[in-house]
């Protein structure tokens, strides 16, 4: 489990773009966009793009039409984050973000719940925030 330092660590990490590629898992994801979330006087949802993506050039990625940033899946994964901080107001990042990762939304997988494959898969939802055409998010 990640401690609030780590959380920290990891969020400071893509920040400053110092964090190993290697860490840049599923779960620090998640972990940098609780982070940032609860930084004051930040936006997350506006800021969390241009720094993945900056993120994704300092660690030889490339933000194309077919790899790197994803416009669809940064913002409801932002969403997911945000609901589950509202839903543990008390609670510790370190908490919170295994609650999290304890649901469904801990596996990779879990948008296909609510958008087919070619639509989340699309360049279109790379690019821009496309609505789900399953099943609507539930937050």
């Amino acid at each position: 489990m990640l401690t609030d330092t780590d959380i920290a660590r990891i969020g400071r990490g893509m920040e400053d773009l110092t964090l190993p590629k290697a860490e840049w898992t599923h779960a620090a994801h998640f972990a940098a966009a609780l982070w940032l979330l609860t930084r004051p006087g930040r936006d997350a949802f506006a800021e969390m793009p241009g720094l993945i993506r900056a993120y994704n050039e300092a660690t030889g990625g490339e933000n194309t039409d077919t790899a790197g940033y994803h416009e669809t899946i940064t913002q409801a994964s932002l969403r997911a984050a945000r609901a589950h901080l509202d839903a543990h107001p008390s609670a510790g990042l370190s908490t919170v973000l295994a609650s999290l990762l304890a649901t469904r939304l801990g596996g990779s997988d879990w948008l296909l719940a609510h958008w087919s494959k070619d639509r989340l898969f699309s360049v279109e939802a790379r690019r821009a925030w496309v609505e789900p055409d399953l099943q609507p998010l539930p937050f």
